[in-house]
């Protein structure tokens, strides 16, 4: 069995630790720690998600998780292309831009990420994708057969027989 230590919240103060003239926002002057050093952490700001449920919100370095641009790292087989893509768009919209530099239809590229194949409609930042991640980017094999049966077919010509077979 784990024994756990229990800590003491102070009810009222929304900040960590308290300044040295003992002023907290709002005119609240509670002070959570009986510390000498009296130094401002930082504030704790709350957002309301959409299923209802009040959590704090988190502070990441730069922007926050799901806005802004990220740049994805997509490798092929053979090269890699750094891509700027906003990180709320989708791989459908990653296929599109990723058409522009391979000359590849986004029909035929099957982008992988962290193992899986992803669908054109799942969002960058609901899968995980940040910045500086890398995305595999392989032509669908059916089509490069189909591709392959059509250009063979194109380059062969059929001809007239020139020799009679008799039995």
């Amino acid at each position: 069995m784990i024994k756990l230590k229990s800590k003491r919240f102070c009810r009222g103060s929304f900040k960590f630790g308290s300044s040295n003239n003992n002023s907290v926002k709002g005119g609240d002057q509670k002070s959570c720690s009986n510390n000498s050093s009296n130094n401002i952490i930082s504030e704790i700001k709350w957002e309301l998600r959409p299923g209802g449920m009040l959590v704090q919100k988190r502070e990441t370095a730069g922007s926050s998780a799901g806005e802004g641009l990220i740049t994805i790292r997509v490798s092929t087989v053979s090269q890699w292309h750094d891509i700027s893509i906003e990180s709320t768009s989708t791989f459908g919209e990653l296929k599109m831009i990723l058409s522009l530099v391979t000359n590849l239809e986004p029909r035929e590229q099957r982008l992988l990420f962290k193992g899986k194949e992803r669908e054109d409609d799942e969002y960058l930042h609901m899968v995980g994708v940040r910045d500086k991640d890398k995305v595999l980017l392989l032509e669908d094999p059916a089509i490069k057969e189909m591709k392959k049966l059509h250009g063979m077919a194109g380059s062969q010509q059929i001809g007239t027989a020139y020799r009679t077979i008799s039995v």
